[in-house]
């Protein structure tokens, strides 16, 4: 069976088309959460196969733009067990921290930042 040149180009670009879709989706492997203090500007980042959490958030800096300020996992806040980890905000509106959820196990602990670092509480159930 012979294919003809438009055929090869027609397989390569499907191929291609399949290869970024499975990047896409094995990129999208962090999630992002507001803390539900009304009056804090700081966002959570949790790595949703290690239970990684970091923060960022809004820092002033007199005369320019300002700066992004971000906590690096500290105490229980590294990587975790390998699952499917999420994060909920409590509806407490002076709460900064968040929970950090294993869906599969059903575990939780609460993220929150101290000093310069996220930390966490053991996990429990």
């Amino acid at each position: 069976m012979k294919f003809s040149p438009l055929a090869w180009t027609r397989l390569a670009f499907l191929l291609g088309s399949a290869s970024l879709g499975l990047t896409s989706a094995m990129a999208a492997n962090y999630e992002f959460l507001a803390a539900p203090e009304t009056d804090l500007n700081r966002v959570y980042r949790l790595d949703k196969a290690t239970g990684e959490v970091g923060a960022c958030q809004y820092g002033l800096k007199e005369g320019g733009v300002g700066v992004t300020l971000c906590y690096a996992p500290g105490e229980g806040a590294g990587s975790q067990a390998s699952s499917e980890y999420a994060l909920v905000a409590s509806r407490h509106e002076r709460e900064g921290g968040v929970f950090r959820v294993d869906l599969r196990t059903g575990m939780m602990s609460i993220c929150y930042v101290l000093n310069d670092n996220v930390v966490c509480t053991p996990q429990a159930k």
